[in-house]
């Protein structure tokens, strides 16, 4: 009787498990009804387009750490290289070889970026807070605007013929006199053509800003007796500082990573005036192959100088966008 007493099962604690395991179902169901399904897609979304973004930025950073051809061959693409694999040699190669074309760069996308930022800048400003009539305004305005449209491709033939019957050479013999080497007119051509090709568009977004100005603002400065231009000097060039950080950053990018016109106005990686894009097209070639490892390296390094940019920047920038 006792024995058999002691083998019926528990009534009691079976309830008590199906109680908690209940509960924890509610619990469950509770939570899940109050997850937001827009939220959780918006977040897979972001996940997902940061992952497909920095994977190619990943797989190229480990390879230029990677010897080549073992490291490459012997390793997953987005695997880091093991301690046998592992190399700063490629780095050190690209360094060298960059290092001439990096400066060359900055002697003419630091100028040419400062120069058409600020040319956009006073157009913009007259194209807006200028007492214009709206038949001289509007044929201005189109011209302007239609520049931004046109396509490297479609300039580089006249370009090149431009340049060449362009005396350049013989308007800068004093700079040669200094010691200048006279291969360095393709970095000044450079210059004033990516300033002409960028006032444009440096034009339509400092214009976009001034539309927002205070007009009371500028009314009660001339009403003082500003002139046009104390206006501008004093009050629109201060408050343009978000906007001038958007278009530098823009610019510079554009200019420092443009390789059309410097193979049309250079040509030649082995010139003396070659910008970092043009030695780093070449770079890593050579009759056995590519040395993707050493092609990596240089790709980081000659992006640097844009990073520190949007470095230096950054702040500025996020508030001229939102502006």
């Amino acid at each position: 009787m006792s024995d058999a007493h002691l083998d019926e099962p528990d009534s009691t604690d079976s309830t008590d498990a199906t109680d908690r395991t209940d509960g924890v179902a509610d619990r469950i169901r509770d939570d899940l009804a109050g997850v937001d399904g827009y939220r959780v897609a918006l977040y897979a979304a972001i996940v997902g387009m940061t992952v497909f973004f920095l994977t190619p930025i990943e797989s190229g950073l480990v390879t230029a750490f990677k010897t080549n051809p073992g490291g490459i061959s012997s390793t997953l693409p987005f695997a880091p290289p093991p301690p046998r694999f592992f190399t700063l040699e490629k780095w050190q190669t690209a360094l060298a070889a960059l290092g001439r074309g990096m400066v060359n760069s900055a002697l003419y996308a630091v100028p040419a970026t400062i120069i058409s930022a600020l040319l956009g800048s006073f157009a913009a400003y007259g194209l807006t807070q200028a007492d214009w009539r709206a038949r001289y305004k509007a044929p201005v305005l189109a011209m302007l605007v239609a520049g931004i449209f046109i396509p490297y491709q479609a300039v580089l033939v006249p370009l090149s013929q431009f340049w060449g019957a362009m005396p350049l050479a013989e308007l800068l013999t004093p700079l040669w006199l200094l010691g200048v080497p006279q291969s360095y007119v393709g970095l000044v051509e450079l210059t004033i053509t990516h300033v002409a090709y960028g006032i444009p568009i440096c034009m339509v977004l400092f214009r976009s800003y001034y539309r927002n100005v205070s007009e009371e603002m500028i009314e009660a400065a001339r009403l003082d007796g500003a002139t046009f231009r104390r206006v501008y000097r004093r009050i629109v060039f201060p408050i343009s500082t978000p906007m001038f950080a958007v278009v530098l950053i823009y610019q510079f990018t554009q200019i420092w990573n443009d390789l059309l016109f410097a193979l049309i106005l250079v040509s030649t990686e082995s010139s003396p005036a070659a910008p970092v894009v043009l030695i780093l097209a070449g770079l890593g070639e050579s009759m056995e192959g590519q040395d993707f490892a050493l092609r990596m390296a240089g790709a980081f390094i000659a992006a640097l100088p844009t990073l520190i940019v949007y470095i230096m920047f950054g702040e500025e920038f996020a508030e001229g966008v939102a502006t």
